[in-house]
């Protein structure tokens, strides 16, 4: 080579990100693509290619090309064990996984980890749970004392049942605890190999959809929120910030997707995942299970806090300081280039709620927790304003001949949308304002009946009930 030649190629070189090869810098992200909470930190920016447009061009980035690594998990712990090999920068994982992330990896003497946004939250707790098949007489975490219980050890629901356990002082051997992962711990809970199956987003749902599983504790009960949320390594971080934050323009893109026709984006998501479509939706359309919202909150800083302290009484980790481990800084850059309020999306919880005109009871919704929706197949999904309303909407439809997909409810107690064909239902006196009221777990509708002087009914009694006076 020339000496010409070599000068050249050195200021090529000078020019470029330390690191780099041959002008391309690998970004290894790892997702969890069944994980519904996940969605918008992977499938939907992997789909809709929402990171290719925020990657940086110029500047020590001119003429650079980058690879983009995703990599598919189907819980958190593997994202952690690829990110302390230096196989991933990003990952995304539920809240238990993440505390482990960041103390594990504030150990390595090569690289920590940083929380720089959250994926999805619940502030009630709800998508975590247990299940048992729907042919058995369980219906409380007190009914499967001494029964097989299995969980993906490590996970999100492992936390939320390692918690619920501490709060009923039930001692260590309460359940026979097995390590199985959603999908061995499913198909085992169908053919009743095992009494009960404790999962995460979106298996507590997922499978009571599929008509074999009933779920009886859900992680709303813990009083305690469940979110999840991205972890990048420090030392990719420091090296690449404009990256990090090309990364959350994209989650902020991702979420706008999903928002802007939830239903559509249903759809997507199910082709793409294999998770139902019907699912998909009861945790990302409105008034769904998990709100999309990337700021850091201090609730759930809070919550991973606690979460920190169960695993420390059980002896699972060392002490570790949350608030060290945020570090907001670069999705404070990402909203202010998007021309959005960090601080006052931050301060706000609120979701997206049902709106619209209630075509089968004339009336607009105007109290969305009391609200419902129906899909009905090749049809946009229709708001409705009330339970009564809702149910009989779902008859009107197959009376015409039209096919159901499904109908969602919010529970009347906690607020949690439901399926409404698996609650259980208050049923107040008959009378021309007659209370209907669903609930996710059967003591809770049991509770509400005896308080008015009712009964309590499945979705057949209720719908029943709803033709003969709402």
């Amino acid at each position: 080579m020339s000496k010409a030649l070599a000068a050249a190629a050195l200021l090529l070189l000078l020019g470029r990100p330390a690191g780099a090869n041959a002008a391309e810098i690998t970004i290894g992200i790892g997702t969890q693509n069944t994980t519904t909470n996940t969605v918008s930190t992977g499938i939907v920016i992997r789909q809709l290619k929402l990171l290719d447009k925020y990657l940086p061009q110029t500047g020590r980035y001119e003429g650079m090309t980058y690879k983009l690594d995703w990599q598919n998990f189907t819980s958190g712990p593997p994202v952690t064990n690829a990110m302390i090999a230096d196989k991933l920068q990003f990952g995304a994982m539920g809240d238990y996984p993440l505390v482990v992330n960041g103390a594990t990896l504030a150990a390595s003497p090569d690289s920590h980890s940083e929380l720089i946004a959250t994926a999805a939250y619940n502030l009630a707790g709800s998508g975590n749970g247990v299940v048992v098949n729907v042919k058995s007489s369980y219906f409380s975490l007190a009914d499967l004392k001494g029964k097989v219980v299995s969980v993906p050890f490590g996970s999100a629901a492992h936390g939320m049942l390692l918690k619920a356990m501490q709060d009923a002082d039930m001692p260590a051997d309460y359940f026979h605890l097995v390590n199985q992962s959603p999908e061995i711990g499913s198909t085992n809970l169908q053919e009743q190999k095992i009494d009960a199956h404790a999962d995460f987003v979106p298996f507590v749902q997922l499978l009571p959809f599929h008509g074999f599983a009933r779920e009886v504790f859900d992680g709303v009960q813990t009083h305690a929120p469940t979110w999840h949320g991205v972890v990048v390594r420090t030392d990719f971080a420091e090296k690449y910030p404009e990256i990090v934050v090309a990364y959350l323009r994209a989650i902020i893109d991702a979420n706008a997707w999903i928002r802007a026709d939830p239903q559509h984006a249903a759809e997507q998501i199910a082709a793409w995942t294999g998770t139902d479509k019907e699912v998909v939706y009861i945790f990302l359309g409105p008034g769904g299970i998990m709100t999309l919202d990337p700021t850091i909150k201090p609730q759930l800083l809070a919550s991973a806090q606690s979460a920190a302290g169960v695993l420390q009484k059980l002896g699972r980790l060392d002490k570790f300081d949350v608030s060290g481990w945020a570090n907001d800084s670069f999705l404070r850059t990402a909203f202010t280039q998007a021309g959005l309020d960090y601080d006052a999306q931050r301060a706000s919880t609120a979701n997206y709620a049902v709106t619209g005109q209630d075509e089968f009871c004339h009336r607009p919704v105007t109290n969305p927790l009391a609200a419902g929706e129906v899909w009905i197949d090749q049809e946009k999904i229709h708001p409705t304003s009330s339970p009564a309303c809702t149910l009989g909407a779902v008859a009107q439809a197959k009376a015409d001949g039209k096919k159901v997909l499904v109908a969602y409810l919010f529970d009347a107690g906690n607020g949690v949308k439901l399926f409404a064909d698996k609650a259980f239902y208050a049923i107040g006196p008959a009378s021309k304002d007659r209370l209907i009221a669903p609930y996710l777990l059967r003591a809770d509708a049991e509770a509400r009946a005896t308080a008015i002087g009712g009964t309590v009914a499945d979705f057949a009694g209720a719908t029943t009930a709803a033709a003969s006076g709402s």
